[in-house]
């Protein structure tokens, strides 16, 4: 189980390893031989507090200025100190990896991110003061990993996962009530960088204090959730929070299709007083949704869902999506979804069959009348 060594109470910091648009980092020994390899690019997504007490979000990924810091990472001795692959970037940020060995297998012991928030480019507007010390390794329930790809050496690859909480309880279904369409929408250094408009609707299926299962059914009110989010060239996150609920969202850019889809959706909210488990979490990074070319928008009329866990999914009413290359802040060229293709092909064959059926009554009624004048003749 990986652990994050720093945070401060009311902070929480989600990382996402991902095998896209990855950086390769090395470490070596005194000889200049290689021991660890590891290809990946890191997002991360913190929780922090303003000055003004306000709690906002601050998504960022793997700066390119990110190294390998030679004075903290160590290709370890055996039966002594294990192998540590420490990569600082940006003002003083962070992440280190120990790794533990059984038999020719390789895993990541310990996981500790270091951030600085006195970094205004990650952080506006943030108190200034350092969220961590290097010399502690505090635990925290706010501070929670995800990890889907994990980094490799040169024995074998090390796998670390941290599974997002699931219930064994049946899939909801959902109400018949809709939300309303909301508008959202991210700018960065080169301006908007998403456009979002849809209705959301969170179904968590709990497990209950009795031993029963209960369903929160949540709509988001667009009136009364606020957004935010980050992006860079291939990577852009929409952060949405409605009372104690929060929905990231992630979308990256696959550069070899050129196209862009959502990665990933995590959840985080607060059940109902009778759920054993109050608090509610659950990550999922392997999607390939609301898939389209970078220039034009995905819309789908028709509903869809996010499976995020066994227990909980995000319905999407009404969306209409564009993500990195917007012009004028307008969508784009529009690429519809499957969804509304399929639902066009049943008036298309009702409306093929009425005409067929016109056709052949007038056929018939055409060879009736022919027939009826056989037996006569002109006098």
């Amino acid at each position: 189980m990986a652990r994050i060594g720093c945070g401060l109470p009311l902070a929480a910091v989600l990382l996402v390893f991902l095998q896209m648009s990855s950086s390769a980092f090395e470490v070596k020994d005194q000889s200049g031989k290689v021991c660890i390899i590891a290809n990946l690019s890191v997002s991360f997504s913190v929780e922090y507090t303003t000055k003004s007490s306000q709690q906002l979000a601050a998504n960022f990924t793997l700066t390119q200025n990110a190294e390998v810091l030679a004075n903290k990472s160590s290709c370890g001795k055996e039966n002594v100190s294990a192998p540590v692959l420490a990569i600082g970037f940006g003002a003083g940020h962070l992440l280190q990896m120990n790794f533990t060995k059984a038999s020719k297998l390789y895993s990541v012991d310990k996981l500790m991110f270091l951030y600085n928030l006195s970094d205004t480019t990650v952080f506006p507007n943030s108190t200034g003061e350092t969220l961590c010390d290097a010399d502690k390794t505090p635990t925290t329930p706010a501070v929670t990993t995800t990890t889907s790809q994990a980094p490799t050496t040169t024995s074998q690859a090390p796998t670390t996962t941290s599974q997002a909480p699931t219930t064994t309880s049946q899939a909801p279904t959902s109400p018949p009530q809709n939300p309303g369409t909301g508008k959202y929408n991210v700018t960065g250094t080169n301006g908007t960088c998403v456009l979002a408009r849809m209705g959301l609707q969170l179904n968590v299926t709990y497990l209950r204090k009795d031993g029963k299962t209960g369903l929160d059914v949540l709509n988001i009110v667009p009136v009364n959730t606020s957004f935010s989010g980050s992006c860079d060239h291939s990577s852009a996150f929409l952060n949405l929070t409605f009372g104690k609920t929060r929905l990231l969202f992630h979308f990256l850019l696959n550069t070899s299709t050129d196209k862009f889809f959502l990665q990933g959706v995590s959840v985080t909210t607060t059940l109902p007083s009778e759920a054993k488990e109050p608090k509610f979490e659950a990550v999922n990074n392997s999607m390939s949704e609301l898939r389209a070319t970078v220039g034009n928008s995905y819309k789908c009329n028709a509903e869809e869902k996010l499976w995020v866990s066994a227990g909980a999914f995000v319905n999407l009413f009404d969306v209409w999506v564009q993500v990195f290359k917007i012009e004028g802040n307008q969508f784009g060229a529009v690429e519809e979804c499957q969804l509304d293709e399929n639902n066009m092909v049943i008036p298309i064959i009702v409306g093929a069959a009425l005409a067929g059926l016109v056709l052949i009554v007038l056929i018939a009624y055409l060879i009736g009348r022919k027939r009826s004048h056989a037996g006569y003749q002109t006098i």
